[in-house]
């Protein structure tokens, strides 16, 4: 979140002339894990906002807000080559199956259109589109509000749920000379098909699915050079994809609970041989090659020494938490990362995290939601008792 002590302590109260609303919980984001939250919020006894009288919205109203323009959370950005037959498992959100996909549908057009149906079924009420530009407290009362200031307004919360993803923030590493490259660069959140590299000679820099999936759809209509970190760790089918799946988990959590950036749950997990990556093994199109040492004009510097001649790079690097929005909280400790107990904030218990680290997954982000869910109204609960009794 890069922010400075100074503004990690900052107070402000909101501006008198802007209403301000009051919400028990403020969900933000309205991908998979956003979804769950709110599912399982309406479940334990929370109502959108805009239901009950302004004293109950105060405390059992919860509200989504939502950056997109429509329904769908990242899905509506992926590349439309991407079918639903090639995408990694996807699981239902809860409460409501998927219908059956047709494999060759994109999944840019099926996953939205079933995120769509899911909000309406559910009545779930989420606003967009929605920026959220911070959080705040608005005082140094544990059991105070948070502040929560968007594009919409801003909204007076008792808890919030991040459920932001990392979509909206690619990561690109930095390799010298990488300014004087006259080809195109470009990450993989802003590729959209193989055609537009015809003809051409891509380098397509990164070790995890995305860069596998995406070198074999290019090379077959441009020649590619695969370049990666370490060498992929390839895993052979069959075997047991629950218990890797909770080994990977596993591993995420333990940096999560000592305070360091989380990593992806997929780096943890390696690259699974498929018959489609078989396929493309054999015909020569995944022969990997340690990273180049700088950027040229034309090409980049070889670890050897060598040169390959380049007219586009793909960084498919990878993303990083979009929690910019939460920096006035000073959240992050001294290893970089956020120490987490479960989907709660432990220095911030009003702040749950989902979509994050460990439930970095579908299937992660429909049990995050539910546990936050569960913890909310435990808190709210109890704090909804506290105010009670309280003199003022």
């Amino acid at each position: 979140m890069g922010s400075s002590t100074i503004c990690s302590l900052e107070r402000r109260p909101p501006d008198a002339e802007t209403p301000v609303r009051p919400v028990g919980v403020v969900v933000i984001g309205a991908g998979q894990a956003g979804l769950s939250a709110a599912y399982h919020l309406r479940r334990r006894g929370f109502v959108p906002a805009a239901v009950p009288s302004r004293t109950s919205a105060e405390h059992r109203g919860f509200v989504v807000l939502d950056g997109e323009a429509g329904p769908g959370g990242a899905w509506r950005h992926r590349w439309r080559s991407l079918r639903m037959a090639t995408v990694n498992g996807i699981y239902d959100l809860p409460g409501m199956a998927q219908p059956e996909p047709d494999p060759c549908e994109p999944s840019v057009d099926a996953l939205p259109r079933y995120f769509a149906a899911y909000e309406a079924e559910h009545e779930l009420p989420v606003l967009r589109p929605v920026r959220v530009g911070a959080v705040r407290r608005v005082d140094d009362d544990p059991r105070g509000r948070l502040l929560v200031e968007t594009s919409a307004g801003t909204w007076s919360a008792r808890a919030v749920v991040n459920a932001t993803g990392t979509w909206t923030k690619p990561f690109w590493p930095y390799y010298p000379g990488q300014g004087e490259f006259a080809g195109r660069q470009l990450h993989v959140a802003d590729y959209v098909s193989a055609e537009e590299f015809s003809g051409r000679h891509v380098l397509v820099v990164g070790g995890g699915i995305s860069a596998v999936q995406l070198l074999v759809e290019i090379s077959q209509v441009a020649t590619a050079t695969w370049f990666t970190r370490r060498p992929p760790v390839w895993i052979d089918e069959p075997f047991d994809r629950q218990e890797f799946g909770r080994t990977a988990v596993a591993r995420v959590e333990e940096r999560v609970r000592q305070g360091l950036p989380p990593g992806s749950v997929v780096s943890a997990t390696g690259l699974i041989w498929t018959p489609a990556l078989r396929a493309a093994a054999a015909r020569g199109e995944l022969e990997r090659h340690p990273m180049f040492t700088r950027i040229e004009r034309d090409g980049v510097r070889l670890a050897d020494g060598g040169f390959q001649r380049a007219d586009a790079i793909l960084w498919a690097t990878g993303f990083r938490a979009a929690l910019d929005h939460l920096a006035p909280l000073g959240l992050r400790g001294p290893g970089g990362g956020i120490v987490m107990d479960k989907t709660m904030v432990a220095a911030e218990p009003r702040v749950h995290l989902i979509g994050y680290g460990p439930s970095a997954s579908t299937v992660g982000a429909n049990r995050a939601g539910r546990d936050a869910a569960h913890s909310l109204a435990g808190l709210l609960t109890a704090g909804e008792a506290w105010t009670s009794n309280s003199e003022w």
